[in-house]
């Protein structure tokens, strides 16, 4: 009785042991899938889903770098706000005296600075994929082509006009990349813009303004010791946001204009 109570203690802990390894094999692939998809087969059958793996985080990273430190990732021409570097988007070194705009067209210019962060990444991440292919047995023709980035109502659409031929077999050919990252920084610029241009009419912008006509944004104003102020335009859901900095109509020493 004995040796059988221990074989079935033996067998209900080999099931044990079996099952948590099962379960750890799940977890890991679950957890490594898309890298997983990319190296065994789905970059394989799939060259427009191994470059949207390979580059979305990159533009993610850019954005955001961009975002917070007012259209470009490393602004010279800014202030210090909360340890970060912000650009100014209207300024005026005279005292009771609006600014003047500093980007007057703040959409193409975040569109560049995109390109600019993310250009390099791409270039490696097509060579890369050649590579790969070549790897797996197949003839690899790419021909790199230009960079475009466009800023839209609730997206941001990177194209990448590379020509990619492969051949193993049949024949596949690729005359362009689009990768689609779904962010809203077409409207917090387009936001930013109308404040610069009440910033350079009037010397500054009425916040509470913008929050009732735009209810799902929020709009913050704060006062640096020198007449400058920072604006935080965010989105009060996805908690994306876009700040920058304007000077104008800065009182003089004795408080008048």
């Amino acid at each position: 009785m004995d040796e059988k109570r221990w074989n079935k203690k033996g067998q209900v802990t080999i099931f044990i042991i079996i099952a948590i390894i099962i379960v750890a094999t799940g977890i890991l692939i679950y957890s490594f899938y898309p890298q997983i998809k990319t190296t065994f087969g789905g970059g394989e059958k799939n060259p427009k889903g191994y470059i949207q793996t390979c580059i979305e985080q990159d533009i993610k990273d850019a954005v955001e770098s961009i975002s917070i430190h007012g259209g470009e990732s490393n602004p010279e021409f800014s202030t210090i706000f909360n340890e970060e570097k912000i650009k100014y988007l209207c300024y005026t070194a005279q005292y009771c005296s609006p600014c003047s705009i500093q980007e007057p067209q703040l959409i193409p210019r975040i569109e560049a600075e995109i390109k600019k962060e993310i250009e390099k990444n791409v270039d490696s991440c097509f060579t890369l994929m050649k590579e790969s292919y070549q790897k797996r047995g197949y003839d690899v023709n790419l021909k790199s082509g230009d960079k475009k980035i466009e800023l839209l109502p609730n997206k941001i659409i990177s194209t990448f006009n590379y020509s990619l031929t492969l051949t193993k077999g049949d024949t596949q050919k690729y005359d362009s990349f689009v990768v689609v990252l779904n962010n809203n920084l077409y409207e917090l610029g387009e936001i930013a813009n109308n404040i610069i241009k009440w910033e350079a009419s009037y010397g500054d912008a009425d916040v509470t303004t913008y929050m009732d006509y735009y209810p799902n944004f929020k709009v913050e104003k704060n006062f640096l010791g020198d007449g400058t102020k920072i604006y935080v335009v965010s989105d009060r859901v996805k908690g994306n946001k876009f700040q920058f900095a304007s000077k104008s109509l800065v009182y003089s020493p004795s408080g008048y204009c």
